[in-house]
């Protein structure tokens, strides 16, 4: 399967290590020479300046991997899709559900599929307690908790993209999106929220660096999301307990890594494999480093249907949630 990327930053080079397991890189596309050269040379894809002009001369590439700013995912996906090529989005799908539901249209206009990049779905942990809920062996849920207390320091925004209302779109989409998707994948649809959220520590942000918010669920579970990037030095926890009737269990370490706590009735899990490292950029460290699972997956999924593999519903989804937490801030 013939493969191009589109932005080659520190995501895009991730991807080209793994697309070189399951097929072939033959294009990348930047509209930073240096970046896209380097990726190019490395191995030893055609280079591009922009995705017009990728699209326009690489007929034999099948899929398009999107690892653009949040705020170009949805343009660099459509036109991938319309000129006929299967897409892999990174997340966050989008940043407005407007556009995640044009990217499904155009899909399915094109007659091509177009997934999400949700990788700590495959953490050992996660899939554990994914197969409890499917089993039904927590019972009714009552009720949740989630919290994400990263450290993102005032350099990690300095000069890029990240911390702008227009191509990051806040802390919930570029950082926290992956447990957002959890709280769906997990316990279905959003009936309400209320949030609070604050910017303590990052004055050039255009964006929140903390959060509270309070969840109800169409299910009636009901539960707190308790987020910041103002963790002391490090990352401290990545975290999502469950209440159940019949069970608690709590998926933790700081990257949903680890399985913190169980108490389920009948029933105990054991014997997890390890799961991969966290993805290190430099001074800081971002979700698990799964993508080699999601490039398996992928190609799985293209060739049938029936594949479980997240979707662009999905990603809309994650979308459509993180809108609601948005706009029902408390002034």
């Amino acid at each position: 399967m013939n493969f191009a990327i589109v932005g080659c930053g520190r995501i895009g080079r991730r991807h080209a290590e793994q697309i070189c397991k399951v097929g072939r890189l033959v294009a990348v596309c930047d509209v930073l020479h240096e970046s896209a050269l380097e990726l190019a040379e490395k191995y030893n894809a055609n280079i591009y300046l922009s995705i017009e002009a990728l699209l326009t001369n690489e007929p034999d590439v099948q899929v398009v991997s999107i690892c653009t700013p949040n705020g170009l995912h949805a343009e660099h996906s459509v036109k991938s899709l319309l000129a006929g090529k299967h897409v892999l989005c990174e997340k966050p799908l989008c940043i407005h559900l407007q556009d995640a539901k044009n990217m499904i249209a155009a899909a399915n206009d094109a007659d091509r599929k177009l997934f999400v990049v949700k990788q700590n779905r495959y953490n050992p942990p996660v899939q554990a307690v994914k197969n409890l809920l499917k089993e039904y062996k927590l019972g009714k849920i009552l009720s949740f908790q989630i919290n994400c207390f990263w450290n993102r320091p005032n350099s990690y925004y300095s000069n890029s993209w990240k911390g702008t209302r227009q191509l990051d779109g806040g802390s919930l989409y570029t950082q926290f999106s992956h447990f957002i998707d959890l709280l769906y994948w997990f316990l279905g649809d959003v009936k309400s929220v209320k949030s609070i959220l604050k910017n303590f520590e990052h004055r050039v942000l255009e964006i929140e660096d903390s959060g509270v918010v309070i969840i109800e669920m169409i299910n009636g579970a009901i539960g707190t999301l308790n987020f910041t990037v103002n963790s002391y030095q490090k990352n401290m926890e990545g975290s999502f307990t469950i209440f159940g009737e019949k069970g608690t269990v709590k998926i933790g370490g700081q990257y949903l890594n680890e399985l913190e706590y169980q108490c389920i009735e009948n029933t105990h899990i054991q014997n997890l494999p390890a799961g991969n490292p966290a993805n290190a950029y430099g001074f800081y460290q971002g979700s698990m480093s799964n993508h080699d699972k999601v490039y398996e997956n992928l190609v799985l999924a293209i060739q049938n249907p029936k594949h479980e593999f997240a979707s662009a519903f999905e990603g809309m989804k994650t979308v459509e949630i993180i809108e609601k937490i948005y706009s029902a801030k408390i002034h």
